[in-house]
């Protein structure tokens, strides 16, 4: 992201005193703590942690209060952050079949082995404002929670793509190449980009962006017609493989969002009509992003599953070049940056044109220009 690097100090540091009482706020209300708003705004902060690729929710509530509440400020803090950490090693793949759920589920069938878990959800709100939150205290009412909702819920579910594909009805996916997946915190990207690189930097992606897009294959932009399989919130395990142990050893959790849509497939030569899938997973409650992210990874399968790509969702570097959130925030905002002699070079060159399309203009009405104008009073004089 471009910054300002040259500029009078006495002004900038000014603009910091200013930054700091807007965000401070009215001084006679209590300042907000960066725990209330780690737990108190925890799908800001899952968002900011997604897109900023560093799980770490109270610093992920720091960038949020450093940043006025602006998230995509606080995806670049964290994200600026994250380069200076150091790096030790790889996690294993995170096995997401054994998901503590807390959420789970499916709009293909009704009746799903482990049953529909809706968990919280904003989804059967009735979307009205609830002014009891203007009170002084809390106006949520979180006494006396239902135990069906503090239930115990088994260590693994059946997945419903898997049910599907012991009848032949859905995609196995094939291992990739044998080499371990590119990794775009360390290298560019390049195309044509695998899917694993695509899943890393749809991760990555604008919400908004990817939001957009996946509207755009619903109304035909993509040829899709998309089912939810199965959408998955809960807690995994990560573990790392320890040399000098020789066994994987569990360094801790990371709360989870997967959505596996399910697309139909015409079929080719080498394979039979079935369902397809695209994927989509985010750090925390992020349900709408892997959603989005799914339908939009399902797209960018056109040319491998050999369908017509024509839309922009199915443009790998169309979608992919404007994902990251941080590069178009830099781009757009460098505008508002001084640009003096690129724009007094341009007034120059409009200034010129304009002369020249003026004599263009006169000589095609055939009238004389001012020089001939003026030789003709002079001979009538």
């Amino acid at each position: 992201m471009y910054v300002a690097v040259k500029g009078g100090t006495a002004a900038i540091e000014a603009s910091w005193r200013l930054l700091a009482a807007q965000r401070r706020g009215d001084t006679s209300l209590p300042v907000l703590s960066v725990g209330q708003i780690r737990e108190q705004l925890p799908l800001a902060v899952d968002r900011v942690m997604s897109e900023g690729s560093l799980y770490d929710p109270e610093l992920a509530a720091l960038a949020i209060k450093q940043a006025g509440g602006d998230l995509i400020e606080a995806i670049f803090l964290l994200r600026a952050y994250r380069t200076t950490l150091p790096r030790f090693g790889y996690s294993l793949p995170l096995d997401t079949a054994r998901m503590a759920l807390t959420r789970r589920v499916s709009a293909t069938f009704k009746d799903v082995p482990g049953g529909q878990v809706l968990g919280a959800t904003y989804d059967y709100t009735q979307r009205l404002l609830d002014f009891a939150l203007l009170a002084d205290g809390d106006g949520d009412d979180v006494s006396g929670t239902p135990a069906e909702a503090a239930q115990v819920l088994p260590d693994h579910m059946p997945r419903i793509n898997e049910l599907m594909a012991r009848e032949g009805l859905m995609e196995i996916p094939q291992p990739g190449a044998q080499e371990p997946p590119g990794d775009l915190t360390r290298d560019p990207l390049m195309f044509p980009a695998d899917r694993p690189l695509r899943l890393q930097a749809l991760a990555r992606g604008d919400e908004g962006w990817l939001l957009a897009l996946g509207y755009s294959t619903q109304r035909g932009y993509a040829n899709s017609h998309p089912f939810a399989g199965e959408i998955r919130r809960g807690r995994v395990a990560v573990e790392i493989q320890a040399d000098e142990l020789g066994f994987p050893i569990d360094i801790g959790e990371v709360e989870l969002t997967e959505c596996q849509m399910i697309n139909q497939f015409a079929g080719n030569r080498e394979h039979p009509p079935q369902f397809t899938q695209g994927y989509g997973l985010a750090f925390g409650g992020a349900e709408r992003k892997s959603m989005a992210m799914a339908l939009v990874d399902r797209s960018l399968r056109a040319r491998e599953l050999g369908e017509l790509a024509t839309s922009p969702a199915q443009d790998e570097e169309f979608v992919l070049s404007h994902a990251d959130s941080l590069e178009a925030s830099g781009f757009v905002q460098h505008l508002k940056l001084p640009h003096y002699v690129d724009f007094q070079s341009e007034l120059e060159l409009v200034r010129k044109l304009r002369a020249a399309h003026a004599q263009e203009k006169l000589a095609v009405q055939g009238e004389p220009g001012p020089g001939q104008a003026a030789t003709t009073i002079q001979k009538a004089a």
